[in-house]
């Protein structure tokens, strides 16, 4: 399984982005998916996990502010970003939910999300 993820970039407090994440090399429909995202000079975080049902769970930080999703026709998971603060600063990466079970894919290209004035 090969996992990259997209569309960080340098964001205002309060503004919005949409993360993506592509994922090829296996069936996708059928993997429990999470963002995870590790703010400079700490530990990686999951912050939000859907199900291959579409159930999803978020970090208590997020939860409100963030939207995860996917399209298994087209092998993507997405993050909506909304009211976003700096303490949300940090690069995300895409994986399997593996926290909750299953099998930990190599990391793939993460993406930076700078939230500053």
């Amino acid at each position: 399984v090969q996992l990259q993820a997209s569309g960080g970039g340098l964001v205002q407090p309060g503004g919005s982005l949409r993360l993506s994440c592509t994922v090829s090399g296996s069936r996708f429909s059928d993997i429990d998916m999470g963002w995870y995202r590790q703010p400079p000079g700490k530990q990686r975080e999951l912050v939000a996990t859907i199900t291959s049902d579409g159930t999803t769970k978020y970090a208590a930080s997020v939860k409100g502010r963030f939207t995860i999703s996917r399209d298994d026709a087209k092998n993507m998971m997405y993050l909506q970003m909304n009211s976003l603060k700096p303490e949300d600063t940090a690069v995300y990466s895409c994986n399997s939910n593996y926290p909750f079970g299953g099998v930990r894919y190599n990391w793939g290209q993460g993406t930076l999300v700078t939230v500053s004035s």
